[in-house]
Formats: structure tokens, sequence, C-alpha cells
């Protein structure tokens, strides 16, 4: 039987003021900026913006897993998840570090909360 645990997975909702909600680009910048603070190593990445309302979704491949988040301007919301491996070293206080400057970055009030411990 192993005792090998996969990594710490947050996903998450909160609520934010909308120019952060809007902003694409500085989010790039921000999830660019944590990857290299965080000594992480990004392989690919998606970045859409929504027509209209200027919401957009976010999607950050990662060697150790991935990153995502998704806008709801018109509502003050968004929804973001990240799940880091463990498979080199222990990546969960890492997690906790991005969440926790992910939300500082987007001036936000958690809504909703999960750990899930893989």
């Amino acid at each position: 039987m192993s005792t090998y645990t996969p990594g710490l997975h947050v996903l998450a909702t909160f609520i934010a003021p909308v120019p952060q909600l809007t902003d694409m680009v500085g989010c790039r910048v921000f999830f660019d900026s944590q990857i290299h603070q965080l000594g992480l190593s990004k392989v690919g990445e998606a970045y859409h913006r929504f027509p209209g309302n200027g919401g957009f979704t976010a999607v950050v491949a990662l060697t150790e897993s991935h990153l995502s988040i998704h806008t709801w301007p018109e509502f003050g919301l968004a929804t973001f998840d990240v799940f880091l491996s463990n498979f080199q070293r222990d990546n969960s206080a890492t997690v906790q570090a991005l969440y926790a400057a992910t939300l500082r970055y987007f001036q936000a009030t958690e809504q909703s909360k999960t750990e899930v411990c893989r």
C-alpha cells in the first residue's frame, strides 16, 4: 500500500471588483509572475475574453499540474482552482500561497473554498 499523496487541490469562488474581473492582461502578468516566484514550470496556457461583459477564462498548464480562473464581472464573481502535484516535493504550502496571492491581486473576498487532498 502506497502512502504517496498526489497533492492539494483548492477550488474557490470569490467576489471582486469589476476592473479586476475584466483585466485579462493583468491576470496573465500576475499568473506568470507567481509561477516564476514560486518556482513552477508553465508548459501551456489558454486565455479567452468573452464578448460583451468583458469576462475571461484562463487555464495554465504546469508541469506540476494546473491553475485556472473564470470571471463573471456582471455578477462580481470568479471561480478559481489550483492543483499542484507533490511528485518532487510537497507543494501544499505553494498552493496556499498562490491562492492567497490571487485573493490579494483580485482584491477579492472569498465566498467559498474547498480543499481536496488528492
